[in-house]
């Protein structure tokens, strides 16, 4: 028989184990985690959480901040929603030991110290040093592991979602379960579940740089919309402005709080230039500096720009960023003496699955959280340290509607097994690695910073070849992780260059030069695809 649980919980990072720990007082959870917990998106947030917590700051300011990065699409009402939780997030993570880096106040005590990051206009970043993730992480995790009501399920990658559409019942759409595989032992497993939630994280893998680890490929948001459900403005992919250049280093962040600290970015020649694009310079919003950083590049013919702390006291460089400078000096780069290379890479998916307020989908019984959600904060460029607070917040929200569903939820019948009787094992790997290679550079060199229609529309026509190229492959041989990955690349690289197709205006994230400028009367303001609407979709 089948594992069958009451929460089915796909992902491992701190918005999975957020939902993860607030439910399992009341019920039993599953979490699938793709390798170990310790290796997904957020182990490698550097830069804090934002929260309302010094006197000179308030509610109303940061909830504008929000509004104006996120250039006119955010929900205002999930704005206030999540601002207004902010203090309690840091009291939840708090309790559960999250070592958060503190500072000695005027009256002698100890208190949170408060940095800032661009787009902010006060202090409100809390952070654990230059390495928030890992802290916040390795906190969860422990709390995790020590509880009896939660089983984790780690080296297991979700094949798909099953619901009652794709069991041949039309007449009551709901997901019931999902078919993972044991990476180690390469088995399928059928799991069962009353309720489901999706936790996976982003997308930015589809592109040839990127900030973000290996597992960010899109999987949940590709399962949502196999299923039926509706994603949202998938074209503003969040560029990080500051990504380590060197041959021996794969994508490794310099974090955002390197510029709040003073940190200037610089031309080869030792010149500035951020001013000349935005009287905000290095504080600018990040779309408008990896712009800018985009743009000198190109003029120049420059591989890289630098970022430079080298007029702060050394100490203070070494207190506040000991990761940086630990990584950079084993690299023979001093960051104290020396300005840093570093270039933009995709680093933020701030569209994916639609969902509400609770993190409901259009799927009953399917929830989305975290980056893997659009939920109507970020708009069409997220502010700097508002995902990780997201991810807190609609855990909770989360939590709360599945605890008052689950006694209405009846658990779902044994399932049938994954049925692998037509397919063989693969003879032609290289099949999947150039795939994989080709999706993921002519996303770079078609659909990145800058885009034009010409550039998207011949970027949509290799992906609707790749697509049917490798759909034929996943109907052929058994499944690996590589070949599940590339499958779910596929469908998000379309899903972004349709919706970039299907905006006629440039803002926040998306930037095209047949559309340079907002245009406000562009209708809807949000970019919304059903998989109904086109043959994108798969069964």
């Amino acid at each position: 028989m089948s594992p069958s649980f009451d929460v089915l919980i796909i992902g491992s990072g701190a918005s999975g184990l957020s939902l993860a720990l607030r439910l399992a007082d009341h019920c039993r959870v599953a979490v699938v985690s793709k390798v170990a917990l310790s290796e997904g998106s957020t182990i490698y947030a550097q830069g804090g959480i934002s929260a309302v917590l010094d006197a000179r700051d308030s509610v109303e300011s940061h909830i504008q901040d929000t509004l104006v990065a996120g250039a006119g699409l955010c929900d205002p009402e999930i704005v206030r929603l999540v601002v207004e939780r902010g203090k309690t997030s840091i009291d939840w993570l708090q309790q559960r030991g999250v070592p958060f880096t503190e500072v000695e106040n005027d009256q002698g005590a100890s208190e949170l110290h408060l940095t800032r990051e661009g787009g902010h206009t006060h202090r409100r970043v809390v952070h654990a040093a230059d390495a928030t993730g890992r802290a916040v992480e390795t906190s969860l995790e422990r709390h995790a592991r020590a509880h009896p009501n939660i089983q984790l399920f780690e080296h297991h990658n979700t094949i798909d979602l099953i619901t009652t559409r794709k069991l041949g019942d039309a007449s009551d759409q709901r997901v019931v379960g999902a078919y993972v595989l044991d990476t180690r032992r390469q088995r399928v497993l059928t799991f069962r579940a009353r309720l489901v939630a999706l936790a996976t994280g982003g997308a930015s893998k589809v592109y040839l740089y990127t900030s973000n680890p290996d597992v960010c490929t899109g999987d949940g948001i590709a399962m949502a919309w196999r299923a039926g459900a509706r994603v949202m403005n998938m074209e503003f992919i969040q560029f990080h402005p500051t990504c380590l250049f060197h041959p021996e280093s794969r994508s490794f962040l310099i974090s955002e709080a390197v510029r709040g600290e003073g940190g200037r970015l610089l031309l080869p020649d030792g010149s500035p230039f951020l001013s000349r694009f935005d009287p905000r310079a290095e504080l600018a919003p990040r779309d408008i500096v990896a712009r800018a950083i985009d743009y000198e590049m190109k003029r120049l013919g420059i591989d890289c720009v630098y970022l430079d702390i080298t007029h702060k006291p050394a100490d203070f460089v070494r207190s506040h960023f000991p990761t940086i400078y630990a990584h950079c000096l084993s690299l023979n780069i001093d960051i104290t003496r020396s300005p840093i290379p570093v270039v933009p890479a995709a680093h933020y998916t701030c569209g994916g699955v639609a969902t509400d307020r609770h993190a409901r989908t259009d799927i009953p019984g399917l929830y989305a959280i975290g980056e893997v959600a659009c939920t109507g904060l970020h708009g069409a460029n997220r502010m700097a340290s508002n995902s990780l607070l997201e991810c807190l917040v609609f855990a909770e929200q989360a939590a709360h509607h599945m605890l008052a569903a689950l006694p209405a939820t009846q658990p779902p019948a044994e399932l049938p097994a994954w049925d692998e009787s037509r397919v063989t094992d693969s003879d032609e790997e290289v099949v999947v690695a150039h795939n994989w290679d080709e999706v993921r550079r002519f996303m770079w060199d078609y659909v990145g910073i800058v885009r034009t229609n010409k550039r998207l529309e011949r970027a949509l026509r290799r992906v609707e070849l790749l697509k049917q190229e490798i759909s034929d492959y996943y109907g052929h041989f058994r499944v690996t992780s590589d070949l599940l990955e590339l499958r779910n690349l596929v469908i998000v690289a379309e899903l972004i260059i349709r919706s970039a197709l299907a905006r006629h205006e440039s803002r926040g994230l998306h930037f095209t030069l047949d559309h340079p400028k907002p245009d406000d009367t562009h209708a809807p303001l949000n970019t919304v695809l059903r998989p109904s609407d086109f043959a994108g979709r798969e069964g």
